[in-house]
């Protein structure tokens, strides 16, 4: 049986995919490190954008972004970057700069790859950002969904903690999408230091717990599950087994049967031996399939870890945007993770074939 969504046709919408989320700048320190680099490589990224982004550049759909930004030389040089991924950038809320930023700015991130016993490290400056400061009303939801057409709207937890109104915007946003007929995903994407400041972790429970009502297909890892809906994994450490992948079934039983608006579930799984060494596999469940696991790669080599997530939620909803069998879509989304992971920046640089020929259990030999 192959799993089913009631996904608009393309040709009654403009958007085959649209994302809600903050796209910063990267600043990436290549093999340094942010302490001492004395230049950094720049790129775009944002955990909700990333993955429209993916299946507009590597799986050739139509994607836009809903997000703010700052009217400055920062600013257009994201948007740049977004045009440069083929993403629809009508929909970006511009926001007039003073000058100097004490009203509006655009985000930062400065974040450096890890290598070996030394960590990935992250220090985002995102304070008093155009996307931060988007409210209830600013976006014309009517507009995009009931006018354009939108077939599929991915938004999560990362803007949803960037402020109070942040979080109303996106439960605004999921329940317009369903009042259309829009399919909803939704990473959890749970990130302690967002959330310090406008409640901790039992605001991010509250927030998500209320959003997750409209949501059709959830995404995240075991600690996204746990922090953000309350969810306990047990069994679960750095170090995946099969006896301990039977844990994330449970978990999502337990989410499903709380949910029952929730189509299909995705969820990574990834074990950390180094900064550069990690196993890595997926599971995902639908109401119509069950539970699948992808194939799991163990000793994973990675280059940049960050955008791997994002990635496999691209792959993975591309799969069910296109009515693949759920083995196919988890194995898609495992396999695109992965890829995006073997270059530098957030967002994939892999081809669909790369993608397709990984998750048929392709090798990594030489093309020639």
């Amino acid at each position: 049986m192959i799993m089913t969504l009631n996904v608009k046709p393309a040709e009654e919408c403009r958007y085959d995919a649209v994302s809600l989320g903050e796209v910063m700048l990267r600043l990436d320190p290549g093999d340094g490190r942010i302490r001492t680099t004395r230049q950094f490589q720049v790129w775009e990224g944002g955990g909700e954008y990333n993955v429209t982004r993916g299946l507009r550049r590597v799986f050739g759909l139509r994607g836009a972004v809903v997000t703010a930004l700052a009217d400055n030389e920062v600013g257009r040089l994201v948007e740049d970057f977004i045009l440069t991924g083929g993403v629809d950038t009508s929909l970006i809320r511009w926001a007039e700069f003073d000058g100097i930023g004490r009203e509006v700015r655009n985000g930062l991130n400065f974040t450096e790859r890890g290598f070996g016993v030394r960590g990935a490290v992250g220090c985002s400056d995102r304070g008093l950002t155009a996307a931060s400061q988007l409210k209830p009303g600013d976006i014309d939801w009517q507009h995009i969904f009931g006018e354009l057409g939108v077939r599929w709207l991915h938004t999560g937890g990362i803007f949803a903690a960037l402020s109070e109104s942040t979080a109303e915007v996106t439960l605004e946003a999921v329940k317009a999408a369903q009042q259309h007929g829009t399919i909803v995903s939704y990473d959890l994407n749970y990130r302690p230091s967002l959330w310090k400041s406008i409640g901790g972790h039992a605001k991010a429970q509250e927030v998500n717990k209320e959003i997750a009502r409209y949501v059709d297909v959830m995404i995240g890892n075991e600690e996204d599950f746990t922090a953000s809906l309350g969810f306990e994994v047990e069994g679960v450490d750095e170090n995946l087994t099969e006896l301990e992948a039977s844990a994330f079934h449970k978990m999502i039983e337990t989410a499903v049967q709380t949910y029952p608006n929730f189509q299909a579930v995705g969820t990574t799984m990834r074990g950390v031996h180094s900064a550069s060494i990690n196993d890595w596999g997926a599971v995902a469940w639908s109401r119509d399939e069950g539970f699948v696991e992808s194939r799991q790669r163990e000793r994973m080599e990675i280059f940049d870890r960050v955008g791997g997530g994002d990635s496999f939620a691209s792959g993975l909803i591309y799969g069910l945007m296109t009515g693949e069998p759920l083995q196919l879509c988890v194995d898609l989304g495992a396999a695109h993770g992965a890829l995006a992971m073997s270059t530098p920046g957030d967002t994939s640089m892999a081809t669909e074939a790369e993608v397709r020929k990984l998750a048929g259990g392709g090798s990594a030999r030489v093309q020639r």
